[in-house]
């Protein structure tokens, strides 16, 4: 850790502490047990001081000179929560093995997205090392885990954090997160990890009592933007950068995911985004390292390939245009954004065969143009989803598709999205069918709580058939428990059943589509329409990779294909005569 710039730096003859506080004159020490100690203060605004008593284990905070306690704001263990004191922990003394574990490729990723208090009902790291045969088994090759930022309360998201350094205590302390990402190369699967830097939760963000943190330069939904561009912002983006880095070198981690980048504002002459890709890559060494984006603005720049075809910057994003087509074609939903996708099998064909439904194209719901041309990326800079934490949790029930489509419905577009070439992603629990919710929930102060509260109903407010009445409370502890999954429902028929379906589907989709992909250029894709019949069809080292489909309720014709080999059916289609709910994926020469 001394070759970061934050959080404390123990070694054989004491530690180093380290706090950024350029708005204040003096900072003193606070070690449990002892009397304060001033700390020395620098020109650049660095406070610093080395303790040799204190060791890994040692529990402290750092005093205001108004006599605010804080923790430090890259501490790497908070046991008693955001508000308590820093714990000084080694990670460089914690046992691992031997470095053996090598990554994977981009192209045989298939992403398991993840709650930590929810996946088990312990809802700790440790106990989700329990699950991971199942998830290899299963075919998932990725473990993506929602943000363990440490966050205030006693449940949430994770989106609210305040100490990106410190996983969330209550999923257990660092060594538990290395020992899950430990056994999870073991069974050679990767772990990638969401993060967020566009913003600081609400409660427990102490940093702007001392630091320039924030800019009134930028607006963000949350208020002011992170100060990434403003003055004293050099520190403010290592601070991030480091943290970025830190993941991947001291946890070994395999990438990240990076929460609503379009949100993140930076005039400098490189913005945040391009120097954390650079140098996290430079951090990586020769280590396979996925960046991954959500990024609203369908930003195709981000994803750019270089001369030899790997990602210049960010590997891949979140592909929304495809959850969206494929759940309106499911469900029959066509409120709020959704309206925005609900021309049919057009867009179906487009998000498979170039990435983004909007390239450039103006968007009613935003009220502007959105996306830049996405086809001549490969489907690699892609993951495909029908469920994830947004598109359940952002509803007023936080109901599951199963809730609003029928099995049949959702098997068809399953078996489009987990074997079109584009990543795919699934939400746990989706390979069972659970019917759990995944609600939004959180757990602040009363008064926050209530804020949320309100916020919640005005937001859904929008909704058709919304009513106040029928939302779940999330600040209340049955809201977070309802989330939790029910794995007994691995045992019954309907589960056994789901989760046969989707084995079938990721075998196959290793064996037959993922050899297809490696080193792929452009998508080469190209779409057909008749009527509500769809084809789409990919260039794929010297293959062609076709989709037949209905994936509407009613009887209906489809484009034909040339002769090939069938590797999966659903329905029935005969003759280009397709029954509702219907596909066929096929692989021709050429």
């Amino acid at each position: 850790m001394s070759d970061f710039q934050f959080g404390p730096v123990p070694g054989p003859s004491g530690t180093l502490f380290r706090l950024w506080a350029p708005l204040q004159a003096r900072i003193d020490l606070e070690i449990e047990g002892r009397a304060p100690l001033p700390m020395e203060r620098t020109d650049d605004g660095w406070h610093r001081l080395h303790v040799a008593e204190a060791g890994s284990g040692t529990l402290y905070a750092f005093r205001l000179p108004d006599g605010l306690l804080v923790p430090d704001p890259a501490s790497r263990h908070q046991p008693r929560d955001v508000h308590g004191p820093s714990e000084v922990v080694d990670l460089a003394a914690i046992p691992r093995p031997q470095a053996g574990w090598c990554g994977r490729p981009l192209e045989e990723l298939v992403f398991y997205e993840l709650h930590v208090g929810t996946f088990t009902p312990q809802g700790t790291f440790r106990a989700a090392i329990d699950r991971l045969d199942h998830l290899r088994d299963l075919g998932v090759t990725a473990l993506q885990i929602m943000p363990i930022a440490d966050f205030p309360g006693r449940w949430g998201w994770g989106y609210d954090g305040v100490l990106p350094y410190a996983p969330e205590s209550r999923y257990g302390r660092p060594e538990d997160l290395m020992a899950l990402i430990d056994a999870a190369h073991e069974r050679g699967l990767c772990v990638l990890l969401d993060v967020v830097y566009n913003h600081f939760g609400p409660d427990g963000n102490y940093l702007p009592a001392y630091a320039p943190i924030f800019t009134d330069r930028h607006r963000t939904p949350w208020g002011n933007g992170v100060n990434y561009d403003d003055a004293g912002s050099r520190p403010v983006r290592d601070f991030v950068i480091e943290n970025a880095m830190s993941w991947i070198r001291d946890f070994r981690l395999d990438g990240l995911r990076l929460d609503a980048v379009h949100a993140i504002r930076d005039d400098s002459g490189e913005h945040l985004l391009h120097e954390l890709a650079r140098r996290v890559r430079a951090a990586a060494g020769d280590r396979p390292v996925h960046l991954i984006v959500e990024n609203e603005d369908n930003s195709s720049d981000l994803l750019a390939r270089g001369g030899d075809g790997c990602p210049v910057l960010f590997s891949a994003q979140w592909n929304d245009d495809i959850h969206h087509v494929l759940h309106v074609a499911a469900t029959g939903e066509t409120f709020g954004y959704y309206a925005d996708f609900a021309e049919g099998v057009a867009s179906i064909g487009r998000a498979l065969a170039e990435g983004f439904v909007f390239q450039g194209e103006h968007m009613a719901y935003r009220g502007e143009a959105r996306g830049q041309p996405s086809a001549l990326l490969p489907p690699s800079a892609f993951i495909s989803f029908i469920q994830n934490h947004d598109q359940i949790g952002n509803r007023a029930l936080g109901d599951r598709m199963i809730a609003s489509a029928s099995l049949q419905a959702i098997r068809a577009v399953t078996a489009v999205y987990l074997l079109a070439p584009q990543l795919p992603m699934l939400f746990m629990g989706e390979e069972w069918g659970a019917r759990e919710p995944f609600p939004f929930f959180c757990d602040f102060n009363e008064e926050l709580n209530e804020k949320v509260r309100q916020g919640r109903r005005e937001e859904l407010s929008r909704l058709p058939g919304f009513d106040s009445d029928d939302l779940p409370d999330p600040t209340a502890e049955a809201t977070f428990r309802s989330a939790k999954l029910d794995w007994t429902c691995l045992a019954d028929e309907a589960g056994q059943e789901m989760l046969d379906f989707y084995r079938t589907l990721l075998a196959l989709r290793h064996r037959r589509i993922v050899p297809l992909l490696a080193g792929a250029g452009p998508q080469s894709g190209r779409f057909e329409v008749d009527g509500q019949g769809l084809l789409v069809e990919w260039s794929l080292s010297g293959c062609r990779l076709q989709l037949q489909a209905n994936l509407g309720d009613s009887t209906t014709r489809v484009p034909l294909v040339a002769t090939g080999e069938v590797l999966f059916r659903v329905g029935h289609i005969d003759a280009g005569d397709a029954a509702p709910w219907s596909l066929i994926w096929s692989l021709a020469d050429g």
